[in-house]
């Protein structure tokens, strides 16, 4: 403490860790692990942070071991926020850990909201095809404490993902699923998720556009509502045109042209 106080950090470091090793000689998990976690802490202030990290998941596995899950979950959700501009994948790992931990012990909201950094991240990354599937365990949770207004708002998610990564099939499928959610069908939600799919579908970006800039998109989380600005349909979005019917020539419409071909030349070249 004395170390810290005088910032001098490295010090400080070199003694929370001995403090920790003392602290496991003597079993003492907890307390160990608070001496690692408090390490982590001062390579954070040296600006270490991926020692920083390793170090608080040292100490969450401990805290695990320990029988206090709880603490472990709020060190590696700490980890994940130190870490979270520097290597956003590892923070995703972090925040996913984390979830798993609360999971376990059926704090579902605390785990979801895990999930959702989780998404977010993986969305900002362009890693959509991770990104729907975490979105779709999300969404699943949400069902079971039926929080349904915010699985709404998961399926549109899910359906920007899904066209961001070409896969019309797919975001067609999240919205015929959801269905069974209780009150989706009749929803605001429901109906600018169909115009969107037929917008995209007819290669409308007029249509897709106007979707995407309504207040139930633009008021999402920041990161999906970029999705929903830079959604582009397929095609340069020309509209599908229905194939104009072959029209029937007026009858002796071919002579008269054939006999003007012939005139043209008929007084010779001059």
């Amino acid at each position: 403490v004395a170390f810290k106080n005088a910032k001098q950090f490295e010090q400080a470091k070199d003694a929370c860790l001995k403090e920790a090793v003392a602290h496991e000689n003597n079993r003492a998990l907890f307390h160990a692990a608070k001496a690692y976690e408090q390490a982590g802490m001062m390579l954070k202030e040296m600006q270490k942070l991926p020692e920083a990290v390793q170090l608080i998941e040292k100490a969450s596995m401990m805290y695990l071991e320990n029988g206090t899950p709880d603490t472990a979950a709020m060190a590696l959700e700490r980890a994940g926020k130190l870490i979270e501009n520097v290597d956003p994948e590892k923070a995703v790992q972090l925040y996913q850990q984390t979830a798993n931990v609360f999971e376990n012990e059926e704090r579902l909201r605390q785990a979801v909201e895990l999930l959702g950094k989780a998404s977010r991240l993986l969305v900002r990354g362009r890693r959509f095809d991770e990104a729907a599937l975490s979105i779709q365990k999300e969404k699943n949770i949400y069902k079971e404490i039926e929080n349904y207004p915010t699985c709404y708002k998961k399926t549109i998610a899910q359906v920007l993902v899904h066209l961001h990564r070409n896969d019309y099939v797919a975001a067609e499928r999240c919205v015929r699923e959801s269905y069974s959610i209780p009150g989706f069908n009749g929803s605001e939600d429901c109906a600018a998720l169909e115009q969107l799919l037929e917008g995209y579908d007819q290669q409308d970006q007029d249509q897709v556009a106007e979707v995407c800039n309504s207040p139930l998109f633009k008021y999402m989380d920041n990161d999906y509502a970029k999705l929903g600005l830079s959604l582009v349909v397929p095609g340069g979005g020309v509209k599908k045109k229905a194939a104009a019917p072959p029209q029937a020539k007026p009858e002796g419409t071919a002579a008269p042209a054939a006999e003007d071909e012939e005139d043209e030349y008929a007084g010779g070249l001059c």
